[in-house]
Order: structure tokens, then C-alpha cells, then sequence
């Protein structure tokens, strides 16, 4: 199985989200490498980055998913093909 190397930017503003985000997030735990999440108390938000080598297909799935939840913003980069 060919995987690609991502990393998935989360931002959350409604954090009635966030259940739904973590239980999403789950569901690929075994190609996660690394999440950072950061706190942004005065801007009521939350920064996560999520470090991940997945099939493609798989990393498109989960982030459609999360970016279709209510106040969060998700954006994908991933690195090139050798």
C-alpha cells in the first residue's frame, strides 16, 4: 500500500466540534505520527496539526470529513513524490 507523508492544519471555533473531530481523527490512529494542539484562548479557538503517512485516499477522507464539521477550518499539505 503506497502512503504519502501529510500534514493536516485543524483550526476549531465551535468546540462542540471537537468530540466528533477526535473520534474522526481516531479512525486513522495507526498512520498518525505526531498532533500538536495549541490553545488559543483569546481568539476562543484551537490550532491542531496533525502529522500523518497514509494512502492518500485515506488522508482526503478524514479531512473532508473534519472540515465538514460546524467551525472548523481544515487545510492539507503534503509532501512531494519521490
Amino acid at each position: 500500500m503506497d502512503t504519502r507523508v501529510a500534514c493536516i492544519t485543524i483550526i476549531v471555533q465551535n468546540m462542540e466540534s471537537v468530540e466528533k473531530m477526535n473520534a474522526l481523527l481516531h479512525e486513522a490512529a495507526q498512520y498518525i505520527i505526531g498532533r500538536m494542539g495549541i490553545p488559543y484562548h483569546s481568539k476562543n479557538m484551537n490550532i491542531i496539526s496533525i502529522a500523518i503517512d497514509a494512502p492518500q485516499d485515506l488522508t482526503s477522507e478524514i479531512s473532508g470529513k473534519i472540515g465538514r464539521l460546524d467551525g472548523v477550518t481544515v487545510k492539507t499539505t503534503y509532501a512531494t513524490v519521490k
